[in-house]
């Protein structure tokens, strides 16, 4: 998924089950945000990040919604722990992460395995990708001012 490209409409399910749909959020702009893992140290700094900043976010225009390979049980943990007002997409048969080309191979302490490569899009109220910000530049304690930051 480049700049410019059309967002697929299908988002995915949620915490609870629920079809998301990116005309869902008809008239906002979402930032549709990839981590790697629920209850991981700089995927619930993040989190946390968003959360406290959510009211300024959505006074800009954006909605938010988080995307990780973790399943629905999983996000409804994280979600009470953390006390998350925004909806994570459990993308365990990893189609989001593979259509927006955020899945792939990572390297920790020379060990070599699959995972999503945090990186946030966001998507305009058209349903284009406006902006994308990838690995290295996300920032976990400071995102929601990135995101809010105009190119």
């Amino acid at each position: 998924m480049q700049k410019g490209d059309k967002a697929p409409e299908l988002l995915g399910r949620d915490e609870n089950g629920n079809e998301l749909r990116l005309s869902d959020f008809a008239g906002r702009k979402l930032a549709l945000y990839f981590y790697p893992k629920d209850m991981t140290s700089g995927c619930t700094t993040e989190a946390c990040n968003l959360r406290d900043n959510y009211q300024e976010l959505k006074a800009a225009g954006y909605e938010v919604v988080g995307v990780s390979v973790d399943d629905e049980k999983s996000h409804q943990k994280f979600i009470a722990k953390h006390e998350l007002p925004f909806p994570l997409i459990a993308d365990t048969e990893k189609k989001l992460v593979e259509e927006f080309g955020v899945w792939g191979e990572k390297s920790m302490y020379g060990r070599k395995y699959f995972g999503t490569f945090r990186t946030t899009f966001i998507i305009g109220e058209d349903g284009t990708v406006e902006r994308i910000i990838g690995p290295k530049q996300i920032k976990v304690k400071d995102h929601a001012a990135q995101i809010l930051a105009a190119d």
